[in-house]
């Protein structure tokens, strides 16, 4: 969420999902949520004092299992006017965990990275004062994977789809 006196800016970002035992988990998608959606780059980028510097899968964030959990994401943007900045979030201490010996995916992480290229590590919650040219990146979880990988014969787990 983002805002200032005039306006205010509220989105939900997806993740990894779960594998399962006959499935592999999906990518960038809302698990568990219902009657919301990601705003299209070009809107937000057209309605709003923002600049998305990345929007992408973020790469190898599921769990490895013989089924592998899906990829989270990354939302990379920049402010271009002062701004108030609020973060809440899950899965960014404990990973995503793995089911029936598979691994667990990667826990999220959100940074806050200041225009002259200060990182700081916002944890899962947390309010800040963003100046023009400060970004926040957000990488949301992936999701754990099912079942132990037994050897090079099982690598259908280790396609990122």
């Amino acid at each position: 969420t983002f805002g200032d006196d005039t306006m205010g800016y509220y989105e939900t970002l997806g993740g990894g999902s779960g594998a399962g035992p006959t499935w592999h988990g999906a990518s960038g998608v809302h698990v568990h949520m219902s009657n919301t959606r990601i705003t299209d780059p070009e809107i937000l980028e057209r309605r709003y004092p923002v600049l998305l510097r990345e929007f992408c899968i973020r790469r190898h964030s599921g769990g490895k299992g013989l089924f592998h959990g899906g990829d989270g994401l990354i939302r990379d943007i920049e402010f271009l006017k002062p701004f108030t900045v609020t973060v809440l979030s899950e899965r960014r201490v404990l990973a995503p965990a793995g089911m029936n010996a598979g691994e667990a995916g990667r826990p999220g992480e959100n940074r806050f990275i200041t225009r002259d290229g200060r990182t700081k590590n916002l944890g899962g919650k947390n309010i800040f004062h963003a100046q023009p040219g400060d970004r926040l990146r957000i990488a949301t979880p992936g999701g754990g994977g099912w079942g132990a990988l037994a050897g090079p014969s099982e690598s259908m787990g280790q396609q990122q789809g």
